[in-house]
């Protein structure tokens, strides 16, 4: 997971953002945490419930995008990807399902499958953060 710096700003591109991660396999958590801080920005998380995630929403702060795993112990993580959209927070899911199992209603968000590409992963979202403030 070795990112080649080019140029501060690519190197960088999710400075002072804040991320929420929920991914409740503990090693992907912590590598995705570890990439998305090494392109600058701010883990809210990560959190392994989803209850954890409901109470990052609510905690006053500001998120500017998240990393959801589509099943978390058994949940799916839908509840949560509707109140992130309804706030216009972009996101991406990650799964070990294939995209069938996400629905229409989530079609659109890019869909990475385990085992990821963290580090292009990550590159991705700082790319979908790019685009919505254009």
């Amino acid at each position: 997971m070795s990112l080649s710096p080019t140029s501060p700003r690519q190197d960088t591109p999710l400075r002072g953002r804040r991320i929420l991660v929920v991914e409740d396999e503990y090693f992907l958590a912590d590598d995705i945490g570890k990439a998305l801080r090494s392109l600058g920005a701010q883990v809210a998380g990560p959190v392994g419930y989803i209850e954890g995630a409901v109470e990052i929403l609510h905690d006053g702060g500001i998120l500017d995008a998240a990393v959801l795993d589509v099943n978390i112990r058994s949940d799916m993580i839908f509840p949560v990807a509707r109140e992130l959209r309804a706030r216009q927070v972009p996101f991406v899911f990650t799964t070990g399902y294939d995209k069938i199992a996400v629905g229409p209603e989530f079609q659109d968000v890019p869909l990475w499958e385990k085992p990821i590409d963290i580090v292009a992963m990550a590159r991705g979202l700082a790319a979908i953060i790019d685009d919505r403030k254009a």
